[in-house]
C-alpha cells in the first residue's frame, strides 16, 4: 500500500513540470495568433474609442465656439436639456420613421426581386446586375439624381409622368419632404436586401421544396409555410444593418431637402450637424452623438441576441 501511494506521489511530481510547459505552449501559441492582430486592435482603439471618450468629456461641458470663456463643466445638465429640446424630439422621430419606413418598405421589395431572381429565365445576368446598380451609386449622386432629375416639379420625370393624366406638378421636397427622402432611400437599399434574400433562398435546401411539392402544396403554402421561416435569419440580419446604416442617413437629407421645410425633415446625424456646425455648441452636440450612439448598440445588441438565438435553434433543430 505504501509503495502504491510514493509511485503516486511520484508521478504527481513528474507531472507537474510538464503540466506547466503545457500551459506555457499554449499561453506562447495563443499570442502568436493574437500578435498579428494587435496593430489593427490598436489602430481601432485609436480611431474610435478615443474619439467617442473625447466626446463624452465634450458632452459634460457647455462650450460654445461663439463664447470660448464659457468651457465649463456642467455634468449631465446638456442630456437635460436636450431632453426638454421639442426640435430634438421631431428629429428622433424623423430618424425612426425615416429608419423603418425605408428597412420595411426596402425588405419587401428586396424579398420581391429575390424571389424573382431565383429562377431560370433568359437575360437573369442582365437583370440582376441592373438591380444591383443603385445600392452601388454614390449616396451623394444619387440624392442629387432624386431630387433634380426624378422629384424636381419643374422637369423631373415623376412630374413629367403624373402630367400625362392632367395631373399639376408637385414639388415633392417641399410639400413631402420625408416621403421624399424615404423613396431615395428606398432605391438605393433595396439591391442590399435583396442580396441577403436571395444568398438564402440559394441556399435552401432543394430536397425540402421537392418534399413540398410531391405533398400536394402550391406555391403559395411552400412559400410562407417552408421558405419564409427559412428566410428569417436572413431578413433580421438585413433589417440589422440596414437599420444600423440606415438611422445615420445624412447625405438624402442635406442635399434633398435641407431638413426642411423648418425641421420638417431633419434627423439626429442632420440635427447634430446643426447643433455643431452652424450653432457651434459642441457641448450640447456632443451629448446627442452619445445619446445615437448608445441607442445604436442597445437596438444593435438586442437584434443580435435575437439573430444568435435563431442560430442556437436551428442548430438544436
Amino acid at each position: 500500500m505504501s509503495t502504491m501511494t510514493e509511485t503516486r506521489r511520484r508521478g504527481a511530481v513528474g507531472s507537474g513540470p510538464d503540466e506547466v510547459e503545457l500551459r506555457r505552449a499554449k499561453r506562447r501559441d495563443g499570442w502568436s495568433r493574437r500578435l498579428p492582430l494587435l496593430p489593427a486592435l490598436i489602430f481601432t482603439i485609436v480611431v474610435t474609442q478615443l474619439p467617442f471618450l473625447l466626446t463624452i468629456w465634450y458632452s459634460l461641458r457647455s462650450w460654445n465656439l461663439l463664447r470660448p470663456d464659457g468651457n465649463i463643466f456642467v455634468g449631465l445638465q446638456n442630456f437635460v436639456d436636450i431632453f426638454t429640446d421639442s426640435t430634438f424630439r421631431v428629429a428622433a422621430l424623423n430618424s425612426i420613421l425615416i429608419t423603418l419606413g425605408c428597412v420595411v418598405v426596402a425588405l419587401v421589395l428586396g424579398t420581391v426581386f429575390a424571389v424573382l431572381l431565383d429562377r431560370e429565365f433568359l437575360g437573369r445576368g442582365i437583370v440582376r446586375t441592373l438591380l444591383i446598380t443603385p445600392f452601388l451609386i454614390m449616396p451623394v449622386a444619387s440624392s442629387m439624381l432624386w431630387s433634380v432629375s426624378m422629384l424636381n416639379p419643374s422637369y423631373g420625370m415623376v412630374n413629367w409622368v403624373i402630367g400625362l393624366v392632367g395631373i399639376d406638378p408637385i414639388d415633392f421636397t417641399s410639400s413631402a419632404p420625408l416621403l421624399s427622402v424615404i423613396i431615395a432611400l428606398v432605391w438605393q437599399w433595396t439591391p442590399f436586401m435583396m442580396l441577403l434574400i436571395l444568398a438564402g433562398l440559394q441556399a435552401q435546401s432543394k430536397d425540402v421544396l421537392e418534399a413540398a411539392s410531391l405533398d400536394g402544396a402550391g406555391w403559395w403554402k411552400t412559400f410562407t409555410l417552408v421558405t419564409l421561416p427559412a428566410l428569417r435569419r436572413y431578413m433580421e440580419l438585413a433589417v440589422l444593418l440596414g437599420s444600423i446604416y440606415v438611422v445615420n442617413t445624412f447625405d438624402q437629407i442635406y442635399l434633398m431637402t435641407a431638413g426642411g421645410p423648418g425641421t420638417a425633415s431633419a434627423n439626429l446625424p442632420f440635427y447634430i450637424y446643426q447643433r455643431a456646425f452652424l450653432g457651434f455648441d459642441i457641448g450640447q452636440a456632443a451629448a446627442m452623438g452619445v445619446i445615437v450612439v448608445i441607442a445604436t448598440i442597445i437596438i444593435a445588441t438586442f437584434a443580435l441576441r435575437l439573430i444568435f438565438r435563431s442560430f442556437d435553434d436551428k442548430e438544436q433543430a
